[in-house]
């Protein structure tokens, strides 16, 4: 028996292939927007990496899908279908944008979620975001512009984490919500990246997340042998963190694709060794570099930072030849 799968912004299905991977699950339906992607879906589907070979793609807007017709389209009633997963457009919440959040047309799309959860009703739902939701208001208030800095109170909507608030209390106590902060290092991704959770069911059930498998590897005061230290240390060691230069061993691509830098950005980025970033240059060097950026409080860390292969990678951004 598998548990049956709606999935929506369904992107290239990275999260609904590793459901897939559990044995547990199959997709029934995917919903995406961009034209690329949908052929990824319909490419992986008819290569058989997903259970169920019929398994419809809806192609469009997601404000535009009726929750009844894709239910009878996969020959399921209301309250029948197992798991609602997504990942909604995270640009508005990201600590790393200019986090327009609701301001932004694609932070309302979390609410279409909420649509899909209520017209559905599914025994569980699954949102992953990034983990500035946690933090993210309702309505922006620039840095310059709040009280700290002589601008006047905060209103509610106003105030960090008013977003999340808001989606509580709009489930209206149907579901029970638990909320997960992750870094898919710890379970073994060669990579750091930090996601929210959000594991919704209306059965009122405790959901835990399983226990990192991967932890950094330290050494026991007074000791040379290393040990790996879990969240609990009566509970299995942890394995070390895979490493950049584990993802890519064995790769070879014969015709490979480059996205290079300027001679600027080479320049720059000669003077930092693997590993590390901005803070390996001169003051003046990076000051001249960075602009402004030098001397912000957040954001820095990403610029002129290097690869290395013994270490995770950093999380992969969509364009990553930019300076920060």
């Amino acid at each position: 028996m598998s548990y049956s799968v709606v999935s929506l912004f369904s992107g290239a299905m990275g999260l609904d292939l590793g459901l897939e991977q559990t044995g547990r699950f199959a997709t029934r339906a995917a919903s995406e927007l961009v034209p690329s992607f949908c052929k990824t879906i319909l490419r992986n589907r008819d290569a058989g990496l997903l259970r169920d070979s019929s398994m419809t793609v809806y192609k469009g807007d997601i404000r535009e899908s009726d929750c009844a017709a894709v239910l009878d389209d996969v020959g399921l009633a209301v309250g029948e279908l197992d798991l609602l997963v997504g990942g909604p457009p995270c640009q508005a919440f990201s600590t790393s944008g200019k986090r327009r959040t609701m301001s932004d047309p694609r932070g309302t799309l979390l609410w279409e979620m909420l649509r899909f959860v209520e017209e559905m009703q599914p025994r569980f739902f699954l949102i992953e975001n990034v983990r500035g939701l946690m933090s993210a208001a309702l309505r922006h208030r620039p840095i310059a512009d709040r009280p700290e800095n002589g601008g006047p109170p905060l209103e509610a909507c106003e105030e960090p984490g008013s977003v999340v608030r808001q989606f509580m209390a709009d489930l209206d106590g149907k579901y029970r919500l638990d909320i997960f902060e992750v870094n898919a290092v710890n379970y073994g991704a060669p990579q750091l990246r930090e996601r929210v959770l959000f594991i919704g069911n209306r059965m009122g059930r405790l959901v835990q997340l399983p226990d990192p498998t991967h932890g950094q590897r330290l050494l026991d005061a007074g000791s040379e042998e290393p040990t790996l230290f879990g969240p609990d240390e009566s509970a299995a060691p942890l394995k070390p963190f895979r490493t950049l230069g584990e993802a890519l061993e064995g790769l070879h691509d014969p015709k490979p694709v480059c996205n290079d830098f300027s001679a600027r950005k080479k320049h720059y980025l000669s003077m930092v060794p693997p590993g590390s970033n901005w803070r390996s240059l001169p003051p003046e060097i990076a000051q001249d570099s960075m602009g402004k950026a030098y001397v912000a409080k957040g954001g820095r860390s990403g610029w002129w930072r290097r690869l290395s292969m013994d270490l995770p990678s950093p999380t992969v951004v969509a364009i990553p030849s930019h300076a920060s």
